[in-house]
């Protein structure tokens, strides 16, 4: 009896809560490994294990998503138009060249957050221009993995408000 007790009453916590969905893009999958001098040792694995236990104290859901494919992630962000409150999106490289991923999330009534692990504008000059920063909320760069949980922050008190 306390056992559905309680599961009833973390459905009814999952229903109110706000939800938020991190998507990571190309070549993310490989965080630790590739060029740790500029993207850091700490897995892809670790960041989202962080955002969700971060998410828990701040009372939001966070779900993760990661994709080397351009029309995946076109296709996770029409989902979160539906099935989210907030958008927390490293491009990756699609940030500079992804006219679909723009206009994907154009299609979102919800504050989207554009992450990036290094800071672009000190990085080389095509990088320097990002398809997604002038429709984004709001822009992260150059804080490594914690600006993740900055951006976490962020979004989960712009939705408080």
């Amino acid at each position: 009896m306390a056992i559905k007790k309680n599961i009833k009453k973390q459905l009814e916590q999952r229903i109110e809560s706000q939800k938020i969905i991190v998507i990571h893009g190309p070549n993310l999958n490989m965080l630790g490994a590739r060029e740790p001098d500029k993207y850091g040792t700490v897995t892809l694995t670790d960041i989202n294990k962080g955002l969700v236990k971060l998410g828990e104290k701040l009372g939001v859901i966070v779900d993760t998503f990661q994709s080397n494919h351009e029309g995946l992630i076109v296709d996770k962000i029409q989902d979160a138009s539906l099935n989210y409150d907030g958008v927390i999106i490293n491009p990756a490289a699609y940030t500079h060249t992804s006219i679909a991923v723009r206009d994907a999330l154009l299609l979102l009534k919800v504050p989207i957050i554009e992450i990036h692990l290094s800071n672009i504008f000190k990085r080389e000059p095509f990088r320097h221009k990002s398809m997604i920063s002038d429709i984004a909320t709001g822009t992260l760069c150059g804080f490594g993995h914690l600006g993740y949980y900055m951006a976490l922050e962020a979004i989960s008190s712009l939705l408080k408000k």
